[in-house]
């Protein structure tokens, strides 16, 4: 078995954990926001929980996809509807559709609860679930993220030890900064709006590349894969009109107030 302390390989280590954390920042987004519905006390125990079995998991998907990556790309079925929707799936784009359908599901729902409760305290008072449901939602949802960052990992690297080391060190990386991430929202509520939206965007993006993989046509219109660099173009623009805004909206609020007490 060719070593794994070679220069070349260390590099391409650093790279693939670059790689799955560079890919797993809207997991952790997914992973605060699923938190929020256990109970407070239970609430890191979920995130770094959920993630620790989660890495079990994703070592067992490396595997499955190492022995059996002809078969997730393999003809399940096909439609056509009139010329107006076809395509032909398999297991991956099947499960980057699934994947992207159900996260801009979760997002909608979270701005919906947002926008209907009349107390910002009570944003999160929505639906509970119990303990172990969310654990079982960060696991399948971290294997959907985990799906395509496996699959870019092996156009770096064919050897099994080199990305299973890089996900188990990428995945303690991330149980380390699931309770930031989760802490750093609770007391910077404005950013709430943005990391939703981010997943929204999330979601759209899981959406055209599953449409992509399964060569839907809508209309005669083929589904393009949004570019990476597309979407952190996006990512990066959100943040920045956020930031801009936040800082406009305190300025306004001290002219105001400001205006208030001179009178």
């Amino acid at each position: 078995m060719e070593s794994l302390l070679t220069l070349d390989n260390l590099f391409t280590l650093v790279m693939l954990v670059f790689l799955q954390i560079v890919l797993g920042f809207d997991n952790l987004l997914y992973i605060s926001i699923e938190s929020k519905r256990v109970s407070q006390d239970k609430q890191s125990y979920v995130r770094k929980t959920g993630l620790g079995l989660a890495i079990l998991f994703r070592l067992v998907l490396l595997f499955v996809i190492l022995t059996a990556v002809d078969q997730f790309q393999n003809k399940l079925f096909g439609i056509d509807i009139a010329g107006l929707i076809t395509g032909s799936f398999n297991v991956h784009s099947l499960i980057v559709l699934l994947g992207g359908l159900f996260i801009i599901y979760t997002a909608i729902k979270e701005i919906q609860h947002m926008l209907a409760v009349d107390e910002i305290e009570h944003v999160n008072g929505g639906a509970q679930r119990t303990v172990a449901m969310a654990i079982t939602m960060i696991i399948i949802m971290n294997l959907v993220f985990s799906f395509d960052s496996i699959l870019s990992a092996m156009a770096l690297t064919k050897l099994f030890a080199l990305m299973a080391t890089a996900i188990i060190i990428s995945g303690i990386l991330m149980i380390v900064m699931a309770d930031q991430v989760a802490e750093f929202l609770k007391k910077n509520r404005m950013y709430e709006v943005l990391g939703l939206f981010i997943l929204l965007i999330v979601g759209v993006m899981l959406l055209s590349e599953g449409g992509h993989l399964a060569h839907l046509h809508l209309l005669g219109q083929p589904v393009e894969a949004m570019a990476k660099t597309t979407f952190y173009f996006v990512i990066i623009t959100l943040v920045i009109v956020d930031l801009i805004q936040s800082r406009y909206q305190r300025k306004l609020l001290a002219q105001k107030d400001k205006e208030v007490h001179s009178t």
